[in-house]
């Protein structure tokens, strides 16, 4: 009997997987090739990468992502990607100074009439929102309300170390190939967008809805719109945006070649530290403090053993 009822507990356990399968899913999102250089307890981000990644926010996905979270200071505070040593208050940093004054912001101090002018904004400031509100943001975007990046990575990493950086990462290059996305008379008589997926296991059409796109790291199910085989349907969910990067989207200042995989990986990196602008010092100062304890837990040992070495117990 509990023999079988094992049996029937793991047919169960199956019959659930499948399902959800049947039901998509999200694909795993891998890291790159060779890992993040900060995973790890004592891994560090690459700076070089954190600062192209800002370039990428700036020109890419500052137009409909706000961070909230974070002031134009952040960036050249210490473990921050344009720290400098010559100017540790951060709000004195030249370049801080540049990059803030790039955005007008709204200035909550009334004129002298009362009125509130737009200024360029000053390294004290928050980064600059795209949309006054959540409703100025749906209204533009079609009824969906782009998230703040702040902590992104965090949101999606589900507390593993760089899963949240790898969803970044796999997401914003995860959409097909345009030319596998095909064209034809829907039955209302309008155009519709469809993949054609012919592999091993997933055999089908599926269309993508108006104003929606597929990417197979987005979680969702996309059952609805799949005319295939109910047992196999492809991984992934629909997403309002588009696909944002192509070759040479930014022209990097440091002069690095800007392929979709380099702005993928910086801008990754870039959110990574955005999510915590502290971890590089937090990380430094992990092995001299186990050091310590260590050292610490010797000392405290060979304490204990002088003293009570001639008491009885």
């Amino acid at each position: 009997m509990k023999l079988l009822r094992t049996l029937f507990a793991g047919f169960s356990a199956l019959a659930i997987a499948t399902t959800a399968h049947a039901a998509g899913g999200s694909k795993h999102a891998d890291a790159p090739e060779g890992g993040w250089p900060f995973a790890g307890p004592v891994g560090k981000l690459e700076m070089d990468s954190v600062q192209r990644g800002y370039q990428v926010y700036r020109e890419v996905c500052a137009a409909c992502h706000g961070m909230k979270l974070l002031s134009y200071r952040n960036l050249g505070e210490k473990g921050g990607p344009f720290y400098d040593y010559e100017y540790p208050n951060a709000n004195d940093n030249p370049l801080v100074k540049e990059f803030a004054a790039m955005d007008e912001i709204l200035d909550p101090v009334p004129n002298d009439s009362g009125d509130y002018d737009y200024r360029p904004a000053r390294p004290s400031d928050p980064f600059r929102s795209p949309y006054p509100n959540e409703q100025a943001a749906r209204a533009a975007n079609g009824g969906a309300y782009p998230p703040d990046l702040s902590v992104i990575t965090k949101a999606r990493g589900h507390g593993a170390d760089g899963e949240g950086a790898s969803y970044v990462y796999r997401l914003i290059k995860g959409y097909p190939d345009p030319e596998t996305i095909l064209t034809r008379e829907g039955e209302d008589g309008l155009n519709e967008n469809y993949i054609k997926f012919d592999d091993d296991k997933t055999h089908g059409e599926l269309v993508q809805p108006l104003g929606q796109y597929y990417n197979p790291y987005m979680p969702g199910d996309v059952t609805a719109q799949w005319d295939g085989d109910p047992r196999h349907v492809p991984y992934g969910g629909f997403l309002a945006m588009a696909p944002q990067l192509t070759d040479g989207r930014v022209e990097y200042m440091d002069g690095t070649e800007a392929t979709v995989d380099q702005m993928a990986y910086d801008i990754a990196q870039f959110l990574q530290w955005a999510g915590d602008p502290k971890q590089s010092q937090r990380k430094s100062l992990g092995l001299p403090v186990m050091i310590y304890l260590v050292l610490l837990s010797l000392l405290l040992w060979f304490s204990y053993q002088r003293i009570w070495r001639k008491v009885g117990h």
